[in-house]
């Protein structure tokens, strides 16, 4: 189910909001990151992900995500990935602008996929591959996207 706007708006003043994130390996084990275009987390690398909707199932939401966020008619379910964790990102800022916090629970997955750099371009205005070493050194790569890598360090 999507929500109009202003109903949106609202449920984002009020409650938590539930996604799932993307961890995407390459072949080569690196992970691909697109540059935001909306906030929260506007102009940063970010992994790729997305809400869940409401009477939606967490295997419904992740298949949906992979094809909307990767492009790919999915054979990837959400047993094919490795759970991460729960983690919670917290931004003082809201899709709709500046004047409402958003709080999300974060369900992460790890997936390797062959995967290009043509993607669609929903969240992301661009996408790159980049080897996990040097995420941490990069200041454009967001803070919440770093965390997933500290705990999961050349596990890959």
């Amino acid at each position: 189910m999507w929500l109009p706007d202003e109903t949106f708006k609202s449920v984002i003043q009020h409650t938590p909001l539930i996604s799932i994130d993307l961890i995407v390996r390459n072949e080569q084990g690196e992970v691909l990151l697109g540059k935001r275009v909306n906030a929260p987390a506007k102009g940063y690398w970010f992994v790729p992900g997305g809400r869940v909707r409401k009477n939606e199932t967490l295997d419904n939401a992740f298949v949906r995500l992979v094809k909307e966020e990767l492009g790919i008619e999915s054979h990837v379910t959400r047993a094919d990935a490795k759970f991460l964790g729960v983690f919670e990102h917290f931004y003082d800022d809201y899709v709709f602008g500046g004047d409402t916090s958003t709080h999300y629970i974060v369900l992460a997955y790890e997936i390797k996929l062959k995967i290009g750099l043509q993607l669609p371009k929903l969240q992301h205005l661009s996408y790159q591959l980049f080897e996990e070493k040097i995420i941490f050194n990069i200041d454009a790569i967001h803070q919440y996207t770093q965390n997933y890598f500290k705990e999961n360090l050349n596990e890959a």
